[in-house]
């Protein structure tokens, strides 16, 4: 009887009052407070799917644009890799007398950072299109646009998607920085109680969850949208 009441003691403390202040991971406090990381979730959502939805529209079109004259390709990769080698804290802190502080820094960092990325994935996945089925829809009598749109796009659709994959995984860690631009998100919370465990084990876990969902959810357009991979494999 006297084992299990200190039992009980101990397992009060280390999931009450006395787990937060040992700093410990205490699911009483994360209970009682899973609230806090509602609104700061979807904001990390915002800032993730905007930015990526921008840079693929961005990034999709000038691929388009250098497929079609080569030359533009060294400067666009020049442009984009020199964007992407900015430290996120400094390209934060550099935009902020341009677009002050909030969303819309973020927002512009963040795009800039999966430009890169998604270019250099279409323009590899056009780039692989086999010649032959160049050929035989040259022989059909397509145009270079029909081309484009029947033939190349969707046979370069699978390193397109996993470029996007890559961009949005890595948008979701760098989104984590954009408290620093006033803009909120998970990194918010972490900035408030960094050294706090549940916080910490709560906010990362939410932010690589986030991660996982948009990956497996690229990752499921990619197989409906390519069958001819499936019946491959």
């Amino acid at each position: 009887m006297t084992f299990d009441l200190i039992a009980q003691v101990e397992l009060r403390d280390r999931s009450g009052a006395g787990c937060v202040a040992e700093n410990g991971f205490c699911p009483d406090w994360i209970a009682d407070n899973y609230e806090r990381y509602i609104d700061p979730f979807f904001e990390h959502v915002l800032l993730t799917v905007v930015p990526v939805g921008i840079g693929f529209a961005i990034a999709f079109t000038l691929a388009l644009m250098a497929h079609r004259r080569q030359w533009l390709v060294g400067p666009i990769t020049g442009v984009t890799g020199a964007l992407y080698t900015i430290p996120s804290v400094a390209f934060f802190f550099l935009l902020q007398p341009l677009t002050g502080l909030g969303n819309t820094t973020a927002i512009v960092a963040l795009t800039c950072y999966t430009l890169l990325i998604i270019f250099r994935n279409v323009i590899t996945g056009l780039r692989s299109v086999p010649a032959d089925a160049k050929d035989a829809a040259r022989g059909m009598g397509l145009t270079d646009n029909q081309m484009l749109w029947r033939v190349e796009l969707p046979l370069a659709v699978p390193e397109l998607l996993a470029g996007l994959r890559i961009a949005t995984t890595t948008t979701v860690g760098l989104a984590a920085l954009a408290f620093l631009a006033g803009a909120g998100g998970l990194g918010a919370e972490l900035d408030r109680l960094p050294s706090f465990k549940s916080n910490v084990v709560v906010a990362g876990g939410l932010s690589v969850l986030l991660a996982a969902i948009l990956d497996l959810m690229i990752l499921t357009v990619q197989r409906l949208v390519t069958p001819w991979q499936r019946a491959s494999a």
